[in-house]
């Protein structure tokens, strides 16, 4: 998949396409079901399929005050994109000028002139341009548009908020269902205490780089993936009480793990159960057999 951030250096040489737009934040089942149907006709009319999307929420400049926060970030999307079957993306930077530009002008200048489509695909509650004026509806009667509607699982609209609910709850479960897959932390691991290396089950610290969605306060099983391989994981995500901590921290114990150093290298956590709340503990002995059962029970949870 060609990825291109902005419209500036694209030259687009095919004639025709098919686009389709939005913001899709963590692209869930709704998401590739939008998605999936835009393949599908580019397939069908054998052109490239264009997604069009934002390189952060827009309201994050339209109402900051209301902007949540995201579910995955932007390498993630890229990677389900092109997963899907997608051939060109291009990621415009949502900035005041195109929260102003009418939604005439974001059919002309980005979809026809730019990416030269013919017909779009998008969501049912999709709009674009300045005061989302530009609805589905109206861009159906611009050019041939396919609208897809809600898409639903056992009776519950899929949607971002949705999930986000489910996350900040720790209901990894829900959340897995409606994105299609697990929901992932990526971050780099930099220096902590080391206080686990202390007590036999040294973790990984992880940074993250943008404003994502945070799981509930807890123990969770998981997965690490790292530059040496991906592992099964207990995931602390916390204050740490029992150690004296104060500010919240999200780190792993790596099951069987060699030990090479990851210090500074990308990590991707896909959380798979919440295994219980974070609790304090009397002595350091007690939350030491603490961690031997739930290391244990992470790695029955993800061999069942």
């Amino acid at each position: 998949m060609q990825v291109h951030f902005g419209i500036g250096l694209l030259r687009a040489e095919w004639r025709k396409s098919i686009a389709c737009v939005g913001t899709f934040d963590g692209v869930h089942l709704g998401h590739q079901a939008v998605i999936l149907e835009a393949v599908r006709q580019a397939r069908e009319a054998e052109l490239p399929c264009v997604l069009v999307t934002f390189d952060r929420n827009p309201a994050s400049v339209v109402a900051p005050e209301k902007c949540p926060k995201t579910v995955a970030g932007l390498q993630e999307n890229l990677a389900v994109f092109k997963a899907l079957g997608v051939s060109v993306t291009v990621v415009l930077p949502f900035d005041n000028d195109l929260s102003q530009m009418p939604a005439e002008e974001f059919l002309r200048v980005v979809l026809t002139r730019s990416i030269r489509a013919t017909s779009v695909v998008v969501g049912h509650d999709f709009a674009m341009g300045k005061g989302r004026q530009g609805t589905a509806e109206w861009l159906a009667t611009q050019m041939p548009t396919t609208i897809v509607p809600p898409f639903q699982i056992d009776g519950t609209r899929v949607s971002s908020s949705a999930i986000r609910s489910a996350v900040a709850e720790g209901r990894m479960e829900d959340a897995a269902r409606w994105l299609g897959r697990y929901f992932a932390v990526s971050g780099v691991v930099v220096g902590g205490q080391k206080l686990g290396r202390q007590i036999g089950f040294p973790t990984i610290n992880i940074a993250r780089s943008f404003d994502q969605t945070v799981p509930a306060e807890g123990i969770y099983a998981g997965w690490a993936t790292v530059p040496q391989g991906r592992y099964m994981a207990a995931v602390s995500i916390g204050v740490r009480p029992a150690v004296g901590g104060g500010n919240q921290t999200l780190e792993a114990y790596m099951l069987d793990y060699p030990g090479d150093s990851v210090y500074g290298m990308a990590v991707e956590l896909e959380l798979v159960k919440k295994l219980r709340d974070e609790w304090n503990f009397p002595s350091l002995d007690d939350l030491v057999k603490q961690i031997q059962r739930d290391v244990e029970q992470t790695r029955l949870t993800l061999i069942s």
